[in-house]
């Protein structure tokens, strides 16, 4: 991909080449969703339905992303700021739903797990494989490529579990992997919050110095 004289570390997707793989990876994953949340459903794994979850909290997020391009840094740094909240939040969900079902002892179809984790990951990898040459940018950009390598790790992690919970017979991996999903939910909400933060101060400092 020959992207590295298109954009600089500001780069703000105006590009439609970008734009292209912003629509494609936003169908993958409201694809993926639809899959793995019926999966998830189906085999009752708490690890499936919370990277089903990713996927849609995906999608919204890049479909957004898609209609901040050319905006105003300031509505491009609010919809940043949208997209790290709702990543809070679902980091929060998922969260105390798995707390929730810690204290429920149904132990997940591991061979659903693994199977559907399997074509999750070859799907995420094919988006990272999109995004990769924009991965630097504003905070709206930043959270695209976040929340792509959230989902490839994700999967990684539920096809882990998949193989533990059918080598212990237990449930508990399942439950730690999503765990361990919500707190990197948390993890890239702050990394978000944290840039729009920097980018909102920026943008109001140079408005100021564009009116002089």
């Amino acid at each position: 991909m020959s992207a590295g004289h298109d954009h600089a570390d500001s780069f703000d997707g105006m590009n439609d080449n970008y734009k292209r793989r912003l629509i494609a990876v936003t169908a993958i994953n409201i694809t993926m969703f639809l899959v793995e949340m019926g999966a998830g459903q189906l085999s009752g794994s708490q690890a499936l339905k919370a990277d089903a979850l990713d996927f849609f909290a995906d999608g919204v997020t890049y479909a957004l992303s898609f209609w901040a391009i050319g905006k105003p840094m300031r509505i491009r740094t609010g919809a940043a700021v949208l997209k790290g909240a709702s990543l809070l939040a679902m980091g929060l969900w998922i969260a105390g739903t798995t707390l929730y079902q810690f204290f429920v002892h149904g132990i997940p179809v591991p061979e659903v797990m693994g199977s559907v984790g399997f074509l999750a990951l070859a799907a995420n990898l094919f988006s990272v494989y999109l995004l990769m040459a924009y991965k630097d940018g504003d905070a709206n950009i930043r959270s695209v490529w976040l929340c792509s390598r959230n989902d490839a790790i994700g999967n990684v992690a539920v096809m882990i579990a998949a193989g533990l919970v059918a080598l212990l017979n237990s449930g508990a991996p399942d439950l730690i992997v999503a765990g361990v999903m919500a707190a990197l939910f948390l993890s890239s909400s702050y990394q978000i919050l944290r840039q729009s933060w920097a980018e909102w101060q920026s943008g109001g400092h140079d408005h100021e110095h564009g009116e002089h």
